[in-house]
């Protein structure tokens, strides 16, 4: 199996897999999808009540929204993930929380304000902080307050939708166009705004591949003058994460954790 990167950000990644069946190419993509660790808060405790600040005003940390749908919002902000952290249940302390499984967040926010994501403070493991800092919670009148805590731990997207690193996890065939120069008048233009992805030209003829995705390339599908091949051994896939990880690390992951099932699949079999 050889992996080739086609491009590469914090965020996304187009790469293609040469030699796998297309079985083993779907099995990848779930497991993209669905099994990959993700840090998300799992419980969060209201401290409700009258609050002072330091010059001795009181204000009420009721929220102008149910506790749970606040709960709700906080579990879906994307957090910057350690997978060197434990998931709870395989944890030595037994489940019971500690910091190689969990992370402990505070917020503590007067009004009349919007609380957003930034406001979410990582006390346990500073470094685990929210994704996106703009992201809005709820918003405070005068004399509200919020002072909740809050714990995060590992899970998977199998699990529930918060712990899902990855979105619009797709792959399709290694594609060739082969297109006839004197049945097809636009080849030049389409050669200009897609020079990656000419393969092969010569006098009769050119073969673009859209294998890097350039969308100029969709108008030959219902053109004359092409002929449109495909290899179903080459697979062309793309994703984008949430910032909890980076596109790197979540492919390598993932080949990773097929590699320890398909070898855990072998091991019961041959028992």
């Amino acid at each position: 199996m050889d992996v080739k990167i086609f491009k590469l950000s914090d965020r996304y990644i187009r790469f293609e897999i040469d030699g796998i069946t297309p079985s083993q190419a779907n099995a990848l993509r779930r497991t993209l999808i669905n099994d990959i660790p993700k840090l998300a808060i799992e419980n969060v405790t209201f401290h409700h009540g009258e609050i002072r600040d330091s010059e001795g005003n009181v204000y009420d940390s009721s929220l102008p929204l149910f506790d749970e749908m606040v709960a709700h919002r906080l579990g879906l902000i994307p957090l910057k993930t350690d997978l060197t952290l434990n998931f709870r249940d395989q944890c030595s302390c037994g489940g019971k929380g500690c910091s190689l499984c969990t992370v402990t967040y505070s917020i503590n926010k007067l009004g009349p304000s919007t609380v957003f994501s930034s406001d979410l403070q990582a006390v346990s493991h500073p470094d685990l902080i929210p994704v996106d800092g703009e992201i809005p919670i709820v918003k405070l009148g005068a004399k509200q307050a919020i002072l909740i805590t809050a714990e995060a731990i590992l899970g998977t997207a199998k699990d529930h939708a918060k712990w899902q690193v990855t979105s619009g996890v797709s792959y399709k065939y290694h594609r060739e166009f082969h297109v006839s120069k004197k049945e097809f008048d636009d080849w030049q233009k389409i050669k200009e705004s897609c020079p990656k992805s000419v393969m092969s030209e010569n006098d009769e003829e050119i073969v673009f591949t859209d294998d890097f995705g350039c969308n100029d390339l969709n108008i030959l599908f219902e053109s004359d003058g092409v002929n449109i091949k495909e290899d179903d051994s080459r697979f062309i896939f793309q994703f984008e994460t949430d910032g909890s990880l980076t596109a790197k690390d979540t492919l390598l992951y993932a080949l990773n954790r097929l590699k320890d099932r398909w070898d855990m699949l072998v091991e019961s079999l041959s028992e």
